[in-house]
């Protein structure tokens, strides 16, 4: 059963963090509740609904932007107590405004995520965890990589306290006291943690993580392991990529008597899944709307009207609204074919009219203010206005690409991207702007050059690009808002030399490995800023043990990278020979420009170049077919046109004429896969005859000239191509 639910906006308020939205209890079940935000101008208020006029319990403020709003109270008691985070300080407040805690942790980093849990507050910055019991500082916890969320399992039923970190490694920390009790493996960097059912479930063990690439899985946390019991891929995702899950919360919005899983999402989705077989298999969708605008706080409640549940949510721009069961038809009335409006409705109807006849004179009062003002003899400053944005580059596993999104707190006018390297944009559906490309001089370092000009009131765009490994260097957005006077941000993000490589935290030492090694006389931080400028999704702060050990798989191909390394030396061992010589020569000129002598030694495999081989094969040979297929479909259409009937045709024809769109659309968005599968296969023997000191082998040159056969008349050569056809 379809859910249908309609949105009803509250108030905006400013730039909205995550988790910074909460539903006040209430002591009688489906009677309205208060609704306490903080945004990032350090505002936190409290406001109620009557008559569909917002009511403001409290207002307070704050010199630094509000992190974290969380709901605490004394453990088996209603949690009606308002705790916000601020810089590295959490204040506590009563519903009705007074202030009772002002904590300073002393923190050295600004509070990113905070968890309640009776007396006991668990704070957490970029990567230190710090437990607090009745204000008394208990225990102390450095993570090897960023802390993205926190969240204890229920005290009441564990008879402890279980925190949980989620780190960006792909990880979640299970604590005891300051120890890593252990550790459970991610499929994709956790972002958002909620109880099963806002309570673990029978025995409080059970836990719900949403990730980055937009799934959502259910653990169940033992004593000494876990027990991963679902993942789920994303419920309005199924035509592209999703969004990455930024909050949950669990409401039962249908009145069956059991919660249905809500979910918002840094794409603007928000959604509402039911757990039709309980707590055994993923929730399926019922309900999806999207916002336009990245999603911060999802929370259940009866806010608008008594009786009608809704979904209480906040965007990044600042914007609270509900997703109220309650139908907006009930105050119309037909008779005969006209329809009547409510008193109440007309009220409203003309209080809005009112309201923005007022913004309108204000506007132009402003607009004239601001005239005369430039228009004066008498010298002006004229001030750039500020405005935030929200920006994220991630690596998507699925299809070997990175998604830019970009967001601004008001209406994008346009988004210049340039590059010096060679980058790919390849098509978002979600993206309504416009784009044109500009010629571009790659001798003088600029490859790209391309303008996405955005519709009317655009807030948020998405970008995916996909990289060439071996080729680095600087991606920049230049952003500008439609502000007056005309200003722009620039942005920019680095594309390293393995940049299609994830992280990963199994090796799998069967298979035939190339090994570099490097000694010198280098410090751990030397290499360790070496080894994150070659690869993504490693933390910037330099591991605390005395050796580092890092493993990574490439999303294009499947090979692995396993990275060990320590003061003085340093082991890169890869089943392709391509990864190790892109390393060898970054790692050799980060050497040279830091006047570190190095003492290089380097083990091939013969076997790998064919192990590589038999990884590129499925995939050469599925893109080959994909784009035959491609070619004929446009034969056949003509050929269907003139035919009445054509099941005269193979089965294999008549596949690609009833798939034609599917077909067209999947090499749509993959339009140069086919190249750089070419371009892997080229380095490959480029890189296996350089290790053994031969340059110009005539089996290369003639396996060259094979591959330039089957290309398409419009394939540009890459770096290595150019190079070996010289030689």
């Amino acid at each position: 059963m379809e859910l249908s639910l309609t949105r009803v906006d509250y108030l905006q308020v400013g730039l909205t963090s995550p988790r910074c939205l909460r539903v006040l209890p209430s002591s009688t079940p489906k009677t309205q509740q208060k609704v306490v935000v903080g945004d990032q101008d350090g505002i936190v208020q409290l406001f109620s609904m009557k008559r569909g006029e917002v009511q403001n319990s409290f207002t307070t403020t704050s010199p630094k932007a509000i992190t974290r709003l969380e709901l605490g109270g004394a453990l088996g008691t209603v949690k009606d107590k308002i705790f916000v985070s601020s810089g590295n300080e959490v204040r506590g407040y009563t519903k009705k405004g007074k202030q009772f805690l002002g904590f300073d942790t002393n923190l050295t980093e600004e509070i990113k995520s905070m968890y309640i849990s009776g007396s006991d507050l668990l704070v957490c910055g970029d990567y230190v965890y710090n437990h607090y019991h009745d204000c008394q500082d208990s225990n102390y916890f450095l993570a090897a990589d960023r802390i993205n969320d926190i969240i204890s399992l229920p005290s009441e039923k564990m008879k402890s306290l279980v925190p949980v970190l989620a780190c960006e490694d792909r990880l979640l920390r299970v604590m005891q006291e300051s120890e890593v009790l252990y550790s459970v493996e991610l499929p994709a960097p956790p972002t958002s943690l909620q109880l099963f059912y806002n309570d673990g479930g029978e025995n409080g063990d059970q836990l719900l993580y949403g990730t980055s690439d937009g799934k959502i899985g259910l653990v169940q946390l033992g004593r000494g392991s876990a027990v991963h019991r679902w993942v789920s891929e994303g419920g309005s995702g199924t035509s592209g990529r999703v969004g990455g899950v930024t909050c949950m919360d669990h409401h039962d919005l249908t009145g069956d008597g059991v919660r249905e899983l809500v979910v918002g999402r840094e794409d603007g989705q928000l959604e509402v899944l039911a757990y039709e077989d309980g707590e055994e298999a993923p929730p399926t969708l019922r309900f999806s709307m999207s916002c336009s605008e990245s999603v911060t706080a999802v929370q259940g409640a009866v806010v608008g009207n008594t009786g009608y549940d809704e979904v209480v949510a906040s965007t990044y721009t600042g914007w609270v609204f509900g997703v109220t069961s309650e139908p907006m038809d009930r105050h119309l009335s037909s008779e005969s074919g006209v329809v009547q409006i409510s008193q109440d409705s007309k009220q409203k109807i003309q209080k809005l009219r009112d309201e923005i006849d007022e913004l309108q004179q204000r506007v132009l009062k402003e607009r004239d203010q601001y005239q005369a003002a430039t228009q004066s003899t008498f010298p002006g400053i004229s001030a750039v206005p500020f405005f935030s944005v929200n920006d994220k580059m991630s690596l998507s596993r699925n299809d070997a690409s990175y998604l830019l999104s970009l967001e601004v707190q008001t209406a994008i006018d346009n988004v210049l991207l340039q590059s010096d390297v060679p980058i790919d944009l390849l098509d978002v559906e979600k993206n309504s702007a416009v784009v044109s490309y500009s010629t571009c001089d790659p001798e003088s370092g600029n490859f790209l050059l391309a303008t996405y000009r955005c519709q009317a009131n655009t807030t948020r765009l998405e970008v995916r690009i996909r990289t060439i490994e071996g080729q680095y260097g600087t991606l920049q957005a230049y952003i500008t808002p439609r502000l007056q006077p005309k200003c722009c941000q620039v942005r920019q993000y680095k594309v390293k030399p393995l940049s299609l490589h994830s992280r990963v935290h199994s090796f799998d030492s069967t298979r035939p490995y190339n090994t570099l090694v490097l000694r010198g006389q280098f410090t751990l931080p030397e290499i360790h800023a070496w080894v994150v400028f070659c690869l993504p999704e490693l933390p910037e702060r330099t591991p605390a043990t005395s050796q580092a050990e890092f493993t990574f798989i490439s999303t294009f191909l499947d090979t692995q990278l396993h990275c060990v390394y320590s003061a003085g030396e340093a082991i890169f061992k890869s089943d392709n020979i391509s990864t190790i010589s892109i390393l060898k020569d970054v790692l050799t000129k980060e050497a040279t420009r830091k006047k570190v002598r190095l003492d290089i030694s380097c083990e091939v495999s013969e076997d790998s170049v064919v192990h590589a081989l038999h990884l590129l094969h499925p995939r050469l040979e599925a893109q080959l077919m994909l784009a035959k297929q491609v070619s004929l479909i446009e034969a056949l259409r003509e050929l269907g046109c003139h035919e009445s009937d054509t099941n005269f045709l193979s089965p294999e024809y008549q596949h690609i004429l009833d798939n034609a769109d599917s077909l067209q659309a999947q090499y749509r968005k993959q339009p140069c896969h086919l190249e750089r599968l070419y371009g892997m296969i080229t380095d490959l023997y480029i890189d296996k005859f350089k290790f053994k000191g031969l340059v110009t082998p005539k089996s290369l040159l003639l396996t060259m000239s094979t591959l330039q056969v089957a290309r398409p008349a419009s394939y540009t050569p890459t770096e290595s191509e150019e190079y070996c056809t010289v030689v």
